[in-house]
């Protein structure tokens, strides 16, 4: 599916092609860069089956093929494989993305006897001891096994790992690991900063010196696998020069439907202060797609400040991610900062800079996902 940093451009032809549910926020794992709200734990009123179900039939008739049931941990909502079977009965390509935990090779079995097409599955490192630092719980050796099992019933497999200072320096070895593993695909999937990975950015950001070798490891390996094993590997933004054409543009062919009902253009779009997201429960997906304030917003250009207005690229990135540029600037309509014709890349040029003079041999400690109270601040 497309996301942030994909280089995937297509037309949608107005529909929303790809659509990801969240089902749940829900995760047993503590991962320090997790893509779920910083306040998570407050999105309590998770869709029923039969609200699933009824926003599955409603993205078919809207043109959507591709189909992704993510979390939190999706394993976790007991009636997955009665929504992935509803999914496959009406024409969805399905996906699942998961942790490993909590997927047992009964609960494959059932899945994949469901319709489940292809899996992708987390993992954090190649040796138990630091995957076990980054996402708090021993569970490598699962997540192994699993991803062995997932081989043994034919269902394609990407193996998605998430990059940051403290895994890059394995990038060869972890390929070895998918190598081993027979999967088809291996996504070094370089950090995006946002909600936990912002909080933990000091922390988690490589140094430029890092992505030079972990590229010439990709290099490397491409070389000597051929077509045994498709490596994808995405510069990651901040060390970039031109924004990425943020999940094909806003409101193009993305909609992620979150665990209560809440529609967004793409997951991290409700940290955008000041829109208004509409939700399942009171408005149709047909109107929240083509009319509601919130996925029109920003489509087009019309919306583009400068440079972005007068830029021949403008087409191309649609001036980069939305959820970045606000975090970054306090402005959603600014041009990303990561473009080098921003007048905001002095920002993102410290944040790189800061994170090659730092000695981090003494860094503070990662601030793991958990439960925060109201009273509790960010960061502690």
């Amino acid at each position: 599916m497309p996301k942030d940093g994909s280089g995937l451009s297509l037309d949608g032809l107005g529909m929303p092609l790809w659509l990801v549910v969240e089902l749940t926020y829900k995760c047993p794992l503590q991962c320090p860069w997790c893509s779920n709200p910083v306040d998570f734990n407050k999105y309590r009123n998770e869709l029923s089956t039969e609200q699933w179900k009824s926003v599955l039939a409603e993205g078919r008739r809207l043109g959507s093929l591709q189909l992704g049931f993510t979390g939190g941990e999706p394993m976790l909502r007991k009636d997955l494989e009665e929504l992935v079977a509803y999914a496959d009965k009406i024409g969805y390509y399905t996906n699942l993305i998961t942790s490993g935990v909590g997927l047992t090779p009964e609960r494959l079995k059932a899945l994949k006897k469901a319709g489940l097409k292809q899996v992708q599955l987390s993992i954090q490192a190649c040796d138990s001891e630091l995957n076990e630092k980054l996402v708090g719980l021993d569970v490598f050796d699962h997540k192994i096994a699993i991803a062995r099992a997932i081989k043994a019933e034919g269902l394609p497999m990407v193996l998605n790992v998430p990059v940051s200072r403290y895994n890059i320096d394995h990038t060869a070895e972890l390929i070895d690991l998918a190598a081993d593993l027979k999967v088809e695909y291996v996504e070094f999937a370089n950090l995006q900063y946002y909600n936990w990975a912002l909080l933990n950015r000091s922390e988690l950001i490589p140094t430029r010196e890092q992505l030079v070798r972990s590229e010439a490891a990709v290099k490397a390996a491409r070389e000597k696998l051929g077509n045994k094993l498709t490596i994808y590997f995405v510069v990651p933004d901040y060390f970039d020069t031109r924004p990425k054409a943020c999940m094909n543009g806003w409101g193009s062919i993305h909609l992620t439907i979150a665990p209560d009902g809440t529609a967004l253009p793409c997951q991290e779009a409700r940290l955008i202060k000041g829109i208004e997201f509409p939700n399942v429960k009171e408005h149709s997906l047909e109107w929240i797609w083509k009319n509601s304030p919130g996925f029109n917003k920003f489509r087009g250009d019309g919306w583009m400040k400068e440079p972005c207005r007068s830029c021949d690229e403008r087409e191309k990135d649609f001036g980069g991610c939305r959820c970045q540029a606000f975090l970054l600037t306090g402005d959603a309509a600014n041009t990303d900062p990561v473009c080098s014709k921003s007048p905001h890349r002095h920002l993102i040029d410290e944040i790189v800079q800061r994170a090659s003079a730092e000695d981090r041999s003494c860094g503070k400690p990662l601030t793991m996902r958990h439960h925060r109270t109201a009273h509790e601040p960010a960061g502690e």
